[in-house]
């Protein structure tokens, strides 16, 4: 298999003819977000008057946001719509204005009051851009979900590796990426990526013809044997006469993008992958965290825990609350506390319902209708009120707020060496697991979602399931 390679007056020609393809959506959005920044830049600067009369400061405050924003890439077209990564250059943006403030202080206006200025000014200017990003982005998100201002895409490579792809895609929900042809390095297995409704649309050779006649305005390439160095250049050639974005996926999956940064060794761009933060100082924030937060909420919830503690007294005979060994961090074992949802002789009838398992595809015992839940376990489970006690756990420092869901014993004595990584972290009260559809994951999904906690982690990432959990637990979805 051959790509001829583009020459000059091909590239020159093609632009002329069709133009740059861009996403239409980018520029409206770029447009939306120039508004709304100068709103809140201009929101602040009147608070900046309101407070303390200085004309000369509010009238600075909406150019010098714009700018902080333009020097932090915040409408740069990698970071739009994509939610954690355009926060964060945002935030970058914020912090350095009363930077640019102490500077221009500095050099130029010898106005001591400058500084504490901007530090009023960007809370609420931070606040108000964050907040219309938040809502542009699920317009946006709506948008894709209606096959609106999608981005399609050709996808080529081996077929074991468009399948993978392609299943991940559609895990990750709506996105901007709609996959609307293929392009194989080993067209004869065509049948595995045809079954996913994806049509096949001819071979490496194929691929500037596809691309032409598609219209795709995103070439995604997967890693092959067949394509070499060469091949990759020539197709990079191709997408850029087509007016087409060309993206590699790596060979890892699953890996977070703040993980993955390029690193030039003479004059060759080499993809660095950095280690997982597991040290104990890189996690020494988060255990403070878990404590300070499962004491406060152990204050706040104890007239609820003593109504369930009733109510689950007066349902059945038995203790209230469920004890039972669980592996925590690096193997250690630890009593974990839930309210008891079961009859008291529960794990006797274990063996006689083993059959029923929802499970069968791996090593947890789920059944959706077990006879041997009470009626107040019932409605516990259904909302996730019998795990509270595990705040307990977190406060004795066994568990965290967020993690992987604790093990049983004879589970983890049945783990391979790849699922034993779940352990390298302690395990959560929620987590990537429980707002996913807990029970109703099959058991590799459910291994696949914790692993890529325990290697992707980071505060951002516990903020984000902690804001997801309410919404899994209001749902009900898993809970069995």
């Amino acid at each position: 298999m051959t790509i001829e390679p583009v020459t000059h007056e091909r590239y020159v020609a093609r632009h002329r003819t069709l133009g740059v393809r861009r996403r239409r959506w980018e520029r409206k959005y770029r447009v939306v977000l120039l508004v709304a920044d100068a709103v809140a830049a201009a929101v602040a600067a009147f608070v900046i008057h309101g407070a303390y009369g200085r004309w000369s400061v509010a009238l600075a405050m909406p150019p010098a946001w714009i700018l902080a924003m333009c020097a932090y890439r915040a409408y740069d077209r990698s970071a739009l719509g994509l939610g954690t990564e355009e926060y964060r250059r945002v935030l970058r943006g914020a912090v350095a204005l009363p930077a640019m403030a102490a500077c221009a202080y500095w050099w130029f206006a010898h106005d001591h009051e400058l500084f504490h200025d901007m530090m009023i000014a960007v809370l609420p200017a931070a606040v108000l851009c964050l907040a219309c990003r938040f809502v542009l982005r699920i317009r946006l998100h709506r948008r894709w979900s209606r096959d609106r201002d999608r981005s399609s895409a050709l996808l080529v490579g081996p077929s074991h590796s468009v399948v993978e792809l392609v299943a991940a895609l559609r895990r990750g929900g709506t996105q901007e990426l709609q996959v609307t042809g293929v392009c194989l390095t080993d067209p004869v297995n065509s049948a595995a990526v045809s079954s996913l409704g994806i049509p096949v649309r001819g071979g490496l050779d194929d691929v500037p013809a596809v691309i032409h006649t598609t219209g795709s305005n995103t070439v995604l390439v997967l890693p092959a044997a067949e394509i070499d160095s060469t091949v990759l250049r020539r197709l990079s050639w191709i997408a850029a006469a087509e007016g087409a974005d060309f993206l590699l996926a790596p060979v890892v999956a699953d890996i977070a993008s703040a993980r993955l940064v390029t690193r030039p060794y003479n004059a060759v761009p080499l993809l660095h992958l950095r280690a997982p933060a597991l040290s104990k100082t890189r996690r020494l924030p988060k255990e403070v965290l878990d404590r300070v937060v499962a004491g406060s909420l152990l204050l706040l919830l104890a007239p609820l825990l003593a109504v369930v503690a009733l109510r689950v007294r007066l349902d059945s005979p038995g203790p209230v609350l469920f004890r039972q060994l669980r592996v925590g961090r690096n193997g250690n074992q630890f009593t974990m506390f839930k309210f008891r949802t079961m009859r008291e002789d529960a794990e006797d009838y274990r063996e006689e319902l083993a059959h029923l398992n929802e499970n069968s595809d791996g090593l947890l015992f789920k059944m959706k209708e077990d006879p041997r839940i009470t009626r107040a376990g019932s409605t516990l489970r259904r909302y996730s009120l019998d795990e509270l006690p595990q705040l307990i756990n977190v406060l004795n420092g066994d568990m965290s707020l967020v993690g992987p869901r604790p093990p049983l014993p004879e589970e983890v004595s049945a783990y391979t060496s790849e699922v034993r990584r779940r352990l390298l972290v302690k395990p959560g009260l929620t987590g990537l697991w429980q707002v996913s559809g807990r029970s109703d994951l099959p058991w590799d999904e459910a291994v696949r979602l914790d692993l890529g906690y325990v290697e992707n982690w980071s505060m951002g990432m516990d903020v984000a399931i902690l804001l997801r959990t309410a919404p899994a637990v209001m749902r009900g979805t898993g809970a069995y």
